[in-house]
């Protein structure tokens, strides 16, 4: 007979629970997706020593979620659903703070009915969300303009928005799988080992094939940097799925009422041409509006000859970009002399010579 410790009996039993619990009293009948969304190693600091800019980020990703899906759907008053865990662990416990978000595959209307959204391209989710963390930040005073405009001229910003397959409604194994998958523990007590000799704890990855070996203290600090503060959400329940929402819905008897599915309005090609206005939405400024004469401008034509390119940015003095200077080095001065003549520390011998 295997046994297990009490601590992770505990949470074996919640994981299962809130896998159960999320299927049959919160998620409906719809199509899901699972989203991951992830900020550069750069930002992860001002979170580390700040957790309440935690929530914040859960806001950002769920605005995002929110604004980009509602776009997909030509009902007025549509709203997603979605469930989202904050974590703030890595494979090897390292401080990276991200979210996962089951989210609804479209948006929840009227009495009852569900519109399901086309494909999109995630790049665009990823450039609202990248704006929202920064608007976020700057608010709260964490970073200024000039690390903004440095991270925005970076070819691979470190912002990132992952996008699961669509699961169907009725696979409740796949759903409750994700559930358990989002509140996971920091660690995983099969993968640790305890060398009580040097006082050493050895950590193997997921596939097993690296490790990372800990002093004592050194995996105590690690773990204890992914303890939420107290009274912190971990877990937060947004649009269809909000607390509010669900508790209307059961005041009116309604919550068990099975949305009734409508395929996506129109392509995502379609879709794809609503992306200026959404722009408009996210940066309060209409990129089809003439910066000189105001007016309203249309595409003439796409020019993909590279000579022409490089012809037309040159007249508008848009292709010389100056180089980034070299870090300055400050480099150590020569014929430095120490005197010790208040020192209470005896020179070593080299410095007498």
């Amino acid at each position: 007979m295997e046994l297990v410790a009490p601590g992770r009996a505990c949470h074996q039993k919640r994981v299962v629970e809130f896998g159960e619990w999320l299927c049959q009293e919160v998620i409906k009948a719809v199509p899901h997706r699972h989203f991951v969304f992830s900020i550069p190693k750069i930002l992860r600091r001002y979170f580390l020593f700040d957790r309440r800019l935690l929530s914040g980020l859960s806001r950002c990703g769920w605005e995002s979620l929110k604004l980009f899906l509602q776009e997909t759907v030509p009902e007025e008053g549509a709203v997603p659903g979605a469930v989202i865990a904050i974590q703030t662990f890595g494979d090897f416990l390292g401080f990276n703070p991200h979210l996962h978000i089951l989210g609804s595959d479209g948006c929840f209307y009227a009495e009852g009915m569900f519109r399901v959204a086309p494909s999109f391209e995630l790049k665009d989710m990823e450039e609202i969300f990248h704006h929202k963390v920064f608007k976020m930040l700057l608010s709260k005073g964490k970073i200024t303009q000039d690390l903004v405009n440095m991270l925005m001229s970076w070819r691979r910003s470190g912002f990132n928005v992952y996008c699961g397959p669509r699961i169907q409604p009725g696979d409740e194994q796949a759903m409750e799988n994700i559930a358990r998958y989002i509140i996971r523990a920091s660690f995983s007590q099969e993968r640790m080992s305890y060398i009580p000799e040097e006082s050493k704890v050895v950590y193997e990855s997921k596939d097993g094939k690296e490790e990372k070996v800990f002093d004592a203290l050194e995996w105590l600090a690690a773990m204890c940097s992914h303890v939420p503060n107290k009274g912190e959400q971990m877990v937060r329940y947004c649009g269809y799925y909000s607390n509010v929402s669900r508790g209307k819905r059961k005041m009116l008897d309604r919550d068990g009422v099975i949305p009734s599915i409508l395929q996506p309005d129109g392509s995502s090609k379609g879709h794809r041409k609503n992306w200026a206005r959404l722009i408009q939405k996210i940066y309060e400024v209409d990129p089809l509006t003439c910066p000189k004469c105001q007016g309203r401008m249309r595409i003439i034509s796409f020019i993909e000859d590279g000579e022409v390119i490089k012809k037309i940015l040159k007249h508008l003095g848009l292709w010389e970009v100056k180089p980034r200077p070299p870090p300055k080095v400050q480099l150590p001065p020569k014929n430095v002399h120490i005197d010790y003549s208040d020192s209470q520390v005896p020179p070593c011998e080299d410095d007498l010579y």
